[in-house]
């Protein structure tokens, strides 16, 4: 299941990216590459029903509270870009800002658009192939791993040479191990937390760093703070209960 998740993800972007400037939909606004892992679980729907909806399940509605783990990742998505950005403050006495009312479209557009984007993400990476990869290495490993598959995923990312790539894998992984260890026990509305931290994480770069062109400090130091937060969460993971995932 994983193989044929990623594999349809990573094509089904690619035809969407190539499409995208034919439907005139602004990449500003939203970009068309973040419905090809929603294309994937339909895939994976058709061949494995039972397999993917058992792993689905709490993904949208279920028991179980989210509202503090909900809170908690919210939070560590405002830090990860805090961070990232007082850090290049301090090593260049610049902060790279773009005011919402600056951009080419209406922020409170971009905002919605960015949730469902993210969300069209997150549902293949953290509400199928996290707890299918969870539940087989463990909720760090299986984490660590679909970060690595979302990092690669993003492919024209790595064109901007190693140590840029290196610094974005950093993050992805990272970021992974996060959103693994806050949802762990969430049972439900876990689309809708992924999403939401996801949406805070690209709307930060968006206002406040130049990631995009293929500067490497900035990016360097979004993926130092993203493993920053994941050693935080790893330690009061071990500091807390054991952490363990249930198999859908």
């Amino acid at each position: 299941m994983t193989t044929v998740f990623f594999l349809v993800a990573t094509v089904a972007a690619g035809l969407l990216g190539a499409a995208q400037p034919g439907t005139g939909i602004p990449s500003e606004v939203i970009q068309l590459t973040q419905f090809g892992p929603s294309l994937a679980v339909a895939v994976l729907a058709l061949f494995w029903p039972a397999r993917t909806w058992a792993l689905l399940r709490g993904a949208v509605r279920g028991s179980g509270g989210g509202l503090v783990p909900g809170g908690a990742l919210a939070v560590t998505a405002l830090l990860i870009i805090a961070t990232a950005v007082g850090a290049h403050l301090l090593a260049t006495g610049d902060v790279h800002f773009t005011a919402p009312g600056a951009l080419g479209h209406p922020f409170p557009l971009i905002v919605v658009a960015q949730l469902i984007g993210a969300c069209g993400e997150e549902i293949g990476w953290r509400c199928v192939l996290q707890p299918l990869l969870g539940a087989r290495f463990g909720v760090v490993a299986g984490s660590a791993l679909v970060g690595m598959l979302w990092g690669v995923w993003h492919v024209p990312v790595l064109a901007h040479g190693p140590l840029y790539a290196g610094a974005f894998l950093t993050a992805t992984v990272s970021m992974s191990v996060v959103l693994g260890l806050g949802l762990q026990r969430v049972t439900s509305h876990r689309l809708l937390l992924a999403g939401s931290f996801h949406t805070l994480i690209n709307l930060g770069m968006l206002v406040f760093m130049n990631e995009e062109s293929g500067a490497v400090l900035p990016m360097a130091l979004f993926g130092a703070s993203s493993l920053v937060a994941a050693l935080v969460w790893m330690s009061l993971g071990r500091a807390g209960r054991p952490v363990t995932v249930d198999h859908p």
